[in-house]
């Protein structure tokens, strides 16, 4: 991952690296791991964040058809 920095404008940039970091999901991941994760939690983790693509997914679905 590279952000140039134009100008002197460190602030921007950084402001940049943070919003590509968040959207590929990077600093969701290291918070994660912060601390260890018993198995049954990452499985309940697993599962609770597949119902929330699914249920996403089936939104655009049905907006798709309303159209």
């Amino acid at each position: 991952m590279e952000v140039t920095v134009y100008q002197n404008q460190v602030e921007r940039a950084l402001k940049v690296l943070k919003r590509q970091l968040t959207k590929d999901g990077l600093l969701k991941e290291l918070k994660r791991r912060r601390f260890y994760e018993k198995p049954s939690l990452k499985k309940k983790r697993k599962q609770k964040e597949a119902k929330k693509k699914r249920k996403a997914a089936m939104r655009r679905s049905n907006s798709f058809f309303r159209m």
